[in-house]
């Protein structure tokens, strides 16, 4: 794949904009993109024409891994003063690109295993010092400078006149059978306890089609008003978009170094201070979750061993209870070092899909998985930027929403999971599959008050 030679750098600042409504004007955009941050984290992006776009299909012969290298090209210097992400690859990994990994035999969706494309000019969003900079990469200073004052221009562009909706995105959600995950739930015990398996995780799904007149982009600013998450994200595609307002981190990496932040263990929010941190403590002292997270914790040590010399592999912290808009998980990082010569689509191609959302051991989980659900899609998969400079980012899509246009609007499907242990009982996984789905649900059903 042909790759333009990008080395230089242009930044630009400009006054604070709050990135969700710098989207507005792009919403019905094909790749426009946007990955806002949360929770401490620093910085949003805003994304659109790409360079080039890359699909990959079932049918589709070419190592996804090796695309998605060649995609971003050989390693080029970055602006120390600028953001992280200073140009390069958005990617959706589909959970069925791990069918590239291990071949089993997984069923598609319709979703292709692996969308990407290569941007080279952005917005970043600096919730630290409330500016905006705009990116822009070239092979001349001049080129670099022309692509971030059009990146600024993104700025005035006219508003789209469509008023918010304030009825419900979508009148008529409905969920696979609560009695059928329980019995779902209870053959994977029953597999644990025979010894063919430690752990897996079963989703449930819930479908419906939006209202007429809303689009994906309502239900993205609805749901970063009401919770807004570390990862929210929000892409528009050729006929398909996905919103994202998942929690979770897959894999970092700044200057060769791994972070991966493995979430396992849940608790609803309380209703009041004291109900609230009582659910948190109690996370914190459960030994059941705290032996699901450690289970996800060395899967995801193993993985990242394969790419990583020998004993860099560390566990800086485990069982971190952390606060969620409405949710407390529990959450371990991983840390590691890239090996020499190796780049992020190595990374890639040894983790996926993300060990949180499988269980261990990682192939015979996927192989129960697939027999218990229908192929998930961009659900459990993951949506990544790759930068020109070799740094990487990503979340686990969780808590996301997968929606398709057709002749009569948007058809939508979203699916919350739990990690199945030998001690899991299967009405208490069923209720917290519900207290995931929750947030997306009121975003959904409930008119805005």
């Amino acid at each position: 794949m042909y790759q333009p030679a990008m080395r230089r750098v242009a930044l630009l600042s400009a006054p604070w904009r709050e990135p969700v409504w710098a989207l507005q004007p792009f919403r019905d955009e094909p790749h426009a993109c946007a990955l806002l941050s949360g929770g401490g984290e620093r910085w949003s992006y805003l994304l659109r024409a790409p360079q080039a776009v890359l699909t990959l299909d079932a049918a589709d012969p070419r190592d996804p891994f090796e695309a998605l290298a060649a995609l971003i090209g050989p390693r080029l210097p970055a602006d120390p003063e600028g953001p992280p992400f200073q140009g390069g690859v958005v990617g959706l990994g589909a959970y069925e690109l791990g069918d590239r990994v291990e071949q089993l035999g997984l069923s598609r969706t319709g979703w292709p295993d692996l969308t990407c494309a290569r941007y080279a000019a952005l917005l970043a969003f600096d919730h630290q010092e409330r500016r905006v900079v705009a990116v822009g990469r070239g092979d001349t200073d001049g080129e670099a400078q022309a692509r971030a004052e059009a990146a600024l221009t993104w700025l005035d562009a006219p508003v789209d006149a469509r008023p918010p909706i304030e009825g419900p995105l979508c009148p008529v959600l409905t969920a696979t059978d609560g009695e059928a995950y329980e019995v779902a739930v209870a053959d994977v015990v029953a597999r644990i306890h025979g010894g063919e398996i430690f752990q897996a995780n079963i989703a449930r799904a819930w479908t419906g089609r939006l209202a007429e007149g809303a689009d994906p982009y309502d239900l993205f600013t609805r749901l970063r008003g009401q919770s807004p998450a570390p990862f929210s994200a929000y892409w528009r595609l050729e006929g398909r978009a996905l919103v994202s307002n998942s929690p979770e981190r897959f894999l970092k990496v700044r200057d060769g170094a791994i972070e991966t932040k493995p979430i396992k263990g849940t608790r609803r929010r309380g209703a009041t201070p004291t109900e609230d941190a009582l659910m948190a403590s109690e996370l914190s002292a459960s030994v059941k979750d705290r032996a699901e997270n450690l289970m996800i914790v060395d899967l995801m040590r193993n993985d990242l061993a394969r790419v990583s010399p020998p004993g860099s592999v560390k566990v800086p912290e485990l069982f971190r209870v952390e606060t969620f808009a409405n949710v407390h998980h529990l959450v371990s990082t991983v840390t590691a070092r890239l090996a020499p010569g190796l780049t992020v689509a190595d990374l890639l191609r040894a983790s996926f899909p993300p060990g949180s959302i499988t269980g261990a051991p990682k192939v015979q989980a996927m192989t129960l998985i697939a027999l218990l659900e229908p192929p998930r899609g961009p659900y459990c998969g993951s949506l990544f930027w790759a930068g020109f400079d070799g740094s990487f980012d990503s979340s686990v899509l969780i808590r996301t929403v997968g929606l398709v246009r057709d002749a009569d609007g948007w058809t939508l499907e979203a699916r919350a999971g739990a990690g199945i242990v030998a001690d899991s009982d299967p009405h208490a996984e069923r209720l917290e599959t519900e207290t995931k789905i929750a947030a997306l649900k009121r975003a959904l059903t409930e008119a805005v008050r």
